[in-house]
């Protein structure tokens, strides 16, 4: 029996809708709750500038190295117990890096970063199996309030932490989490007492037709070097950018503090604006050269004229959202069925995150050794290149959406949840 149209009720997106958009404040908000006490966190535990790094580092290598087991886990749990345990991981890890001690600090960062890396598989494909007729907004509501979600914790957090203590400031994000868990389990809950109310509930989907791997498909390695060069200059560029304006600009921290606010922040306009670009033009490739057009300006700017960094901070973090943005839509619009959609988001977002890891490390690295900051820039320049170029050639051009496979909710999904 084929699934009819009265099967997919218009309380079920809404709901689950509402369900990825909680999931996503919690995607980026426990990676910078500890930079606002970090001060605060050193005193405490008595740690060195070495550990408080790793506690910023570690989350992204786990986005990298853990993607494939990640991909595995969602195969063999099903996407939505994929998404709670991805919750279940953020809120343990959560409770455990505020023990109190250093052990428990980096260990609560890992497990941390382990229920971060499903999410980020698990959700895109979520996006593109649940909601097809919009997928474009969802990706771009998702990427947004990931940003929305890391601008709240870092403006909470330390007025909560001069209350309470940073150990519960910190353990108190656990909260949104759990909502996040509540909502979506009431979600997939609804869907499937409806399913079965409704005598709706589709066949079990064919077995897997073989196909090539995503690994030997030219247009996922372009979306990977896509992805690894968005990833490296975004890194790179927040791990350095407040310092870099100090040092040329002769601004406080506070004062450069302020430029990368707005890096972090106009993140979430550049995020809405994608899906209205892709609508309007109906080419993918020419969104993502415009969206390139913003970062370039971001080194180009500083270094031909630096004195307007607040134009370039602020067209740059346009750029960050957007560039995001339109890798996830072409992630789901190149792939055929939520299994290769599941295979191309772990292989684009595992390496591409393992490239971003080590941009932090790669431009201070330069900055040493050339005493400035106009050979960080062009790394930094380099990698926008690279993004510009690979992405150009993968996103895709004026295509219609590709077919799915049978049945947008699978039997096994509804067993599973």
């Amino acid at each position: 029996m084929q699934r009819t149209r009265g099967a997919r009720t218009p309380a079920l997106p809404a709901l689950l809708l509402v369900g990825v958009l909680l999931v996503a404040l919690n995607m980026r908000g426990p990676l910078v709750a500890v930079a606002p006490v970090v001060e605060l966190v050193r005193d405490d535990l008595g740690v060195g500038a070495g550990t408080i790094g790793l506690l910023t580092s570690i989350p992204v290598l786990c986005f990298g190295l853990a993607a494939p087991f990640a991909s595995l886990l969602i195969a063999r749990t099903g996407v939505h117990r994929a998404v709670v345990a991805s919750m279940a991981g953020v809120l343990a890890g959560t409770l455990l890096r505020s023990l109190g001690t250093e052990e428990a600090a980096i260990a609560g960062t890992v497990v941390i970063g382990l229920g971060i890396t499903v999410g980020n598989i698990v959700v895109p494909v979520v996006i593109g199996r649940d909601f097809p007729g919009a997928t474009n907004v969802v990706t771009a509501a998702y990427t947004a309030t990931m940003n929305l979600g890391s601008t709240f914790t870092s403006a909470l957090t330390a007025p909560l932490a001069a209350v309470v203590g940073w150990q519960l400031a910190l353990a108190s994000w656990g909260l949104m989490t759990v909502v996040a868990a509540t909502v979506w389990t009431a979600a997939l809950r609804r869907h499937v007492a409806r399913a079965a109310a409704a005598g709706t509930t589709p066949p079990p989907p064919p077995a897997p037709v073989p196909g090539r791997s995503v690994w030997r498909r030219p247009v996922a390695w372009g979306l990977t070097a896509a992805f690894a060069g968005q990833s490296f200059a975004f890194y790179g560029t927040t791990a350095w950018l407040a310092v870099l304006l100090a040092d040329e600009q002769g601004l406080s921290l506070e004062a450069a503090g302020v430029g990368s606010s707005l890096f972090q922040v106009l993140a979430v306009a550049g995020a809405f604006a994608i899906p209205a670009l892709v609508s309007w033009w109906q080419r993918p490739y020419a969104v993502l050269l415009a969206v390139m057009a913003l970062w370039f300006t971001l080194p180009v700017g500083l270094l031909a004229a630096p004195s307007l960094w607040v134009l370039w901070c602020s067209l740059a973090g346009v750029a960050q959202g957007g560039g995001i943005t339109v890798i996830f839509i072409a992630i789901v619009r190149r792939s055929q069925g939520q299994t290769e959609s599941r295979q191309l988001s772990a292989m684009v977002q595992g390496c591409g995150y393992s490239v971003g890891a080590t941009g932090p490390l790669v431009v201070g690295a330069v900055h040493d050794a050339t005493g400035g900051w106009t050979a960080p820039l062009l790394v930094i320049l380099a990698a926008m290149t690279v993004m510009a170029v690979a992405g150009t050639a993968s996103v895709g051009g004026r295509t219609p959406p590709v077919r799915r496979e049978p049945g947008q909710v699978p039997a096994e999904e509804v067993q599973r949840g």
